[in-house]
């Protein structure tokens, strides 16, 4: 699955992962993540920019796969993505971060297009 290049960073493999890598994993699994509010989420991350962004990965690679969604990898798609997420945000910080990132997602990405149209049928 494509991230969008400026907002995320590939995520870390837990197998074999550095300790710089393993500091910058999500603190949370992802069944506790999901309902976890943007101000929860921020406080779980220890208030740790990259935690936080880790945090914000898992959600969009779950909301993209449960769409059918590619994110494009482009400075464009990351930093229109990242806008996004820190705007609504700000609005309300005790709505959901999945709801936000789940957003951001379907404001950002595209639909595979292989998943949406169905084969032709064979010609005669």
């Amino acid at each position: 699955m494509c991230l969008p290049a400026t907002l995320l960073a590939q995520a870390p493999a837990n197998s074999g992962a550095s300790m710089a890598d393993q500091a910058t994993a999500s603190p949370l699994p992802l069944d506790q993540l999901v309902t976890k509010t943007v101000h929860e989420a921020w406080v779980a991350s220890g208030r740790n920019e990259d935690k936080f962004l880790a945090m914000v990965q898992q959600l969009m690679e779950l909301s993209a796969s449960k769409r059918g969604i590619t994110l494009p990898e482009t400075e464009e798609a990351g930093t229109k993505a990242g806008n996004w997420i820190k705007k609504e945000a700000r609005k309300d910080p005790d709505q959901l971060l999945y709801v936000v990132v789940d957003h951001s997602v379907r404001y950002v990405g595209r639909k595979q297009a292989a998943a949406a149209t169905p084969p032709a049928p064979p010609s005669k």
